[in-house]
């Protein structure tokens, strides 16, 4: 059974053989797998959900994949990994100069569809480090949680929608921005702009007990929101930025 913070597949193919190969083998390998079968279910799937990778066929009836695959690398920089046919190798050059970031042919094998997927993920989780993409972040992950920053959508380990205030979402994405970090209430209070809102420190005493309320077990007994005395509040959890 997968988990609601494994990888998240989206596989965007015409053929239901396909999909359904894909996705069960995928789920098998402990990710969760979306699928769709034209541009209209990627962009809508990329657009609401934090979409790890894309797998996309650039043969889907009546579309251009291409252009598929331009307008999502313009839109956002989820990697992408194209479906290609065993003789269209202008199509798979041509797609890497897009910023596709690797290719699979048909028929192929799964196992190294799956190798294929892990290896561009394990690239982009080392590119994730790098200070210049912050300004790009799509989602965070810790404890099971998933906090979605495009739909503005916090979701429990379960697969539940949690729903946050404005100064709650604020608060949260500034705790995972620096996780295992102790901030102080001025450090909160500017990133997460609640300043802005003519309040007052002790407003960050109310946002975190409403935060716990939603996401800790027990909120009268925090472990993942923790209080340090005197000093001020830290995510105790190892966060997954998305980009």
């Amino acid at each position: 059974m997968t988990t609601h913070t494994a990888p998240h597949i989206l596989v965007i193919d015409d053929d239901p053989s396909i999909r359904d190969l894909v996705s069960e083998y995928l789920t098998d390998n402990e990710m969760r797998v979306s699928v769709g079968a034209s541009g209209k279910d990627l962009f809508d799937a990329v657009d609401r959900e934090a979409i790890d990778l894309v797998l996309l066929d650039l043969r889907l009836p009546g579309e251009d994949g291409m252009q598929l695959a331009r307008q999502l690398r313009e839109r956002a920089t989820v990697p992408i990994v194209l479906l290609t046919g065993r003789n269209e190798e202008a199509d798979r050059v041509m797609g890497l100069e897009l910023g596709a970031d690797d290719y699979v042919t048909k028929p192929f094998s799964p196992r190294e569809l799956l190798a294929r997927v892990r290896a561009v993920l394990r690239r982009y989780q080392v590119q994730a480090t790098l200070p210049e993409r912050d300004n790009t972040r799509r989602a965070f992950r810790f404890s099971g949680w998933e906090l979605n920053l495009r739909t503005r959508r916090l979701t429990s380990p379960a697969g539940t929608t949690v729903d946050l205030s404005n100064g709650e979402l604020s608060l949260l994405t500034a705790l995972c921005s620096a996780p295992r970090r102790v901030l102080s209430r001025d450090q909160l209070l500017s990133m997460s702009r609640l300043h802005e809102a003519e309040v007052y420190d002790r407003t960050i005493d109310v946002q975190i007990l409403r935060l716990r309320r939603k996401i800790e077990p027990d909120p009268a007994r925090p472990v993942m929101i923790v209080t340090e005395r005197g000093a001020g509040y830290q995510l105790v959890s190892d966060v997954e930025t998305l980009y």
